[in-house]
């Protein structure tokens, strides 16, 4: 089976990538570089430089590929450049999905899977948050990961093709970029590294609900024949503290570095955690990784970038 994998080679992109070809799938590549890097990059996996804006250059790929299935990563993906710069932030989450979705009904694509987001959801009403709870999203990344939710569903369903949608909650771990637009768990780990204080905006007993990335991939490879046309939430359903993650990093590190808090900032959610039943039950899925295990394997890859 070919799988055209969008931004994989970014974070959890390449991740995918490489959990797909370890299970023996044929896979191509479309990025544009912009976040990604070409260090993630499977060399077994075919690559194409392209931008998901650029039509024309999309439906060449599709034209030579012709995949059966599509991953659709490529994203902007920080909270605070959306509530910046709403409009690029729409440009790509939104209008790019368009395009993919086009190439996927002229080429006959059989299945697309998304990668949405817990930011969806806004600020919980209840926890875990399951994937009936409303939509109530309080930045612009929000709405843009969710508006391409309601395109897919449709065009899915006048096209005759099946989709997974994702909501992912906190990603970490191998490849996340603590210099780009990096999650906490990257950004702690470049400040103990440089041995430099962590910053906690807000007081730190904000919760969330921490997903190692390699759970992450299994979760997508399991999606190829399973999950056809539902939301499902991937998460670990556990609670960590952000001061709870500087405490487990200090311990882990051996290190007398110290935090600063800083004042909180807007877009922000104050607690979030999903319900993964629906994963369970669906793709047969569970995570592997606890938290302390997930954080000290990202740690000892940082490590070693260091070495």
């Amino acid at each position: 089976m070919k799988v055209l994998v969008t931004g994989g080679a970014g974070f959890i992109g390449s991740n995918v990538v490489d959990e797909l070809i370890s299970s023996n799938y044929e896979v191509c590549i479309i990025d544009n570089l912009s976040t990604g890097k070409v260090d993630n990059l499977n060399s077994k996996a075919v690559f194409y430089k392209c931008d998901i804006i650029n039509v024309e250059a999309l439906k060449l790929i599709f034209e030579i590929e012709r995949p059966e299935v599509v991953y659709h990563f490529a994203a902007q993906i920080d909270v605070q450049n959306s509530l910046k710069k709403p409009a690029f932030d729409a440009d790509i989450n939104i209008i790019g999905t368009i395009n993919i979705l086009e190439c996927c009904r002229k080429y006959e694509v059989k299945k697309i899977i998304y990668p949405s987001s817990a930011a969806v959801y806004g600020n919980p009403k209840y926890l875990p948050v399951d994937e009936e709870h409303p939509i109530e999203p309080i930045s612009f990344y929000g709405i843009s990961k969710h508006t391409p939710e309601h395109y897919i569903k449709t065009f899915c369903s006048l096209y005759n093709i099946k989709y997974t949608i994702f909501r992912y909650s906190n990603v970490y771990g191998i490849r996340q970029d603590p210099k780009g637009e990096g999650g906490v768990i990257s950004m702690f780990i470049d400040r103990f590294l440089n041995n430099r204080a962590p910053v906690i905006f807000g007081d730190g007993e904000q919760t969330r609900d921490f997903i190692y990335v390699k759970d992450v991939a299994k979760a997508n490879v399991l999606a190829l024949r399973n999950g056809d046309n539902k939301i499902i939430n991937i998460s670990t359903n556990v609670l960590v503290t952000v001061n709870e993650l500087f405490k487990t990093m200090k311990r882990i590190f051996n290190s007398d570095v110290d935090v600063i808090y800083k004042k909180s900032r807007q877009g922000d959610i104050l607690h979030s955690s999903l319900n993964n039943m629906l994963a369970r039950e669906y793709l047969g899925w569970n995570a592997e990784y606890d938290f302390e295990n997930g954080v000290r394997e990202t740690i000892n890859y940082y490590k070693n970038l260091f070495i």
